[in-house]
């Protein structure tokens, strides 16, 4: 695996996704239990963001300005993306301006309570000694370096009985669909109740209409799909989205005003859009 999220934290895709698990953690806190968050991907859980347009050869123009750069300092925003806002910029030294990124294993810790825990996998081994680094003087979090997907294996069902699992791969392998349905598949079957995030590009090159007819074919409990399209007539990355499994009850509406904001300040064409829809409906 090649792939650095280095080049592209901070940009809409990360802003997307990141909103959304903030929204997922508040809602999930709401009862007093501890809950295990399981990043099957985590990437190194902190970037300079200075870094991003050092490519590995060649400089390489930053995607952060167009991203977490357009909602820093907006006034008025709904209150799940100034509650997101708040944790990036809480992050960063007053001094120093926004300077880091979290990412998704350091945002979930900000949030994290003392009954929480966080496990980590991550098996690029340079992202992984990165990882390890970040979190070796945390508590409650374990590092390991592995193969993300086998970690639902060994993670589930958690002793706390209540779980949130973020499935992030780069989407490097021509195969990545047919894992996230077999460890979906194995996921459900060892913890039904867990809340499950995948998160997908919106390429050509990914067929995410495989992805979610899959999931139907495992008659999920209830699912939630949340699209974001910044620049719809992009020959690359046009937008990117989330599958969420037993999302917090009434989560499609809590995130509904935040996806229509987030449209207007990172579109990146006249057409660009959100949306939020059911692929499997709550029970009334």
């Amino acid at each position: 695996m090649n792939y650095r999220h280095q080049f592209h934290a901070g940009n809409f895709a990360d802003v997307m996704k990141h909103v959304l698990l903030v929204g997922l953690v508040r809602g999930l806190q709401r009862k007093p239990g501890g809950i295990l968050f399981l990043d099957t991907h985590a990437g190194r859980g902190m970037y300079e963001l200075a870094q991003a347009g050092q490519g590995a050869r060649l400089p390489r123009a930053p995607e952060h300005p167009d991203g977490i750069g357009r909602i820093l300092g907006r006034e008025g925003l709904p209150e799940l993306l100034a509650d997101y806002a708040a944790l990036v910029r809480d992050f960063n030294p007053v001094t120093q301006g926004i300077r880091f990124y979290p990412g998704s294993p350091r945002l979930v810790k900000l949030l994290a309570r003392p009954q929480d825990r966080l496990a980590l996998c991550e098996q690029h081994a340079e992202e992984w000694g990165a990882l390890r680094e970040h979190f070796k003087k945390e508590r409650k979090v374990s590092v390991q370096a592995m193969d993300g997907y086998l970690a639902l294996r060994a993670q589930l069902p958690p002793p706390e009985k209540r779980g949130l699992i973020l499935i992030d791969p780069p989407f490097e392998e021509p195969g990545e669909v047919k894992r996230i349905l077999r460890a979906m598949e194995e996921g459900l079957a060892r913890f039904p109740a867990g809340t499950y995030v995948i998160w997908y590009p919106l390429t050509e090159r990914v067929k995410v209409p495989e992805l979610l007819r899959g999931l139907t074919k495992l008659k999920p409990p209830p699912t939630l799909v949340a699209d974001l399209i910044a620049e719809p007539e992009s020959g690359k990355m046009s937008g990117c989205g989330l599958v969420i499994v037993n999302p917090p009850w009434e989560f499609d509406r809590e995130i509904g005003p935040a996806m229509r904001v987030l449209a207007d300040l990172l579109a990146r064409g006249p057409r660009a859009n959100a949306s939020v829809r059911w692929l499997a409906p709550e029970k009334p």
